[in-house]
């Protein structure tokens, strides 16, 4: 399965696979069962964070599940609370141990906490950090095209990957047009509109219908067709499975159309990043 999922190439020349495996609330002996069934189906491209505290279970994963690291692409993110430089580094290599990995894939910074204002010193460690070879590729989650700017504009480093909450609800326009101007690959959380109705859309249902895919392979389809990067989570192995087997057929220009003119209603969440501070 995994030879079929295509690859997006970042602005830094990695590859990253069209689509991933989220792990928040993913723990423990179980946790690393679900993620090995996930390997099993083919997924490549797994996303953590520090502080979804599951990094040390996605490295057992990794030794437990048999496929070669060379073909994986591992990433997590740096907490708000170890924004300072010196902090950042040492959070980086504290990722590297609770996993037991020797580098990451992708590292991203979580939030920019702008009222705390330490994002630059934070992405300067990941360059840094890049450079000393414990990253591969460095990126961003949440944050707005005014933070994206100062990034660029203060060190010349743009990030490869903007993680976004991104949803036929909350279809993120603009940013997504920001990120295509500035060479920024967008990666989609909570891309299925966790807590919404979404799956109950009548209008995706008929979609859904025409192609015989259910509701939540069409949105994922969607986001693919749309550039992004979908990091779906799901215990279940029917719901791995089903998520990931999306790229057998396409979307036309109208269902796109149509999914994306789908009235938004916002982001699920209180978390607006021009004032949220995450720790």
């Amino acid at each position: 399965m995994a030879n079929h999922i295509p690859k997006v190439v970042l602005n830094d020349g990695l590859k990253v696979p069209a689509i991933g495996f989220g792990t928040a609330w993913i723990k423990g002996t179980e946790g690393v069962q679900h993620l090995k069934t996930a390997l099993d189906l083919g997924y490549r491209l797994i996303d953590s964070a520090f502080n979804y505290e599951n990094e040390g279970v996605v490295g057992e994963a990794v030794r437990q599940g048999g496929v070669p690291r060379d073909q994986l692409f591992i990433t997590s993110k740096l907490p708000g609370r170890h924004h300072k430089y010196d902090e950042a580094i040492v959070t980086v290599q504290e990722s590297l141990y609770r996993a037991g990995l020797d580098y990451y894939d992708l590292y991203l910074i979580h939030w920019p906490n702008p009222k705390v204002n330490l994002y630059v010193e934070a992405w300067q460690a990941l360059i840094d950090a890049q450079k000393q070879g414990m990253i591969r590729s460095i990126g961003v989650s949440n944050f707005l095209p005014e933070h994206l700017d100062r990034l660029i504009q203060e060190t010349g480093v743009a990030p490869s990957i903007n993680q976004i909450e991104l949803h036929p609800y909350y279809n993120q326009a603009e940013q997504r047009a920001y990120h295509e101007k500035h060479g920024i690959i967008t990666e989609s959380w909570s891309p299925l509109g966790r807590g919404t109705d979404l799956l109950k859309n009548e209008q995706l249902g008929a979609i859904a219908t025409a192609h015989n895919k259910s509701i939540s392979q069409i949105v994922l389809r969607w986001h693919v067709q749309l550039g992004a990067v979908p990091i779906p989570r799901s215990a279940s192995e029917e719901h791995q499975r089903e998520n990931i087997n999306i790229f057998d057929f396409t979307l036309s220009d109208e269902e796109m159309k149509l999914i994306s003119d789908i009235p938004t209603t916002g982001p699920l969440w209180d978390q607006d990043p021009a004032v949220y501070e995450e720790f």
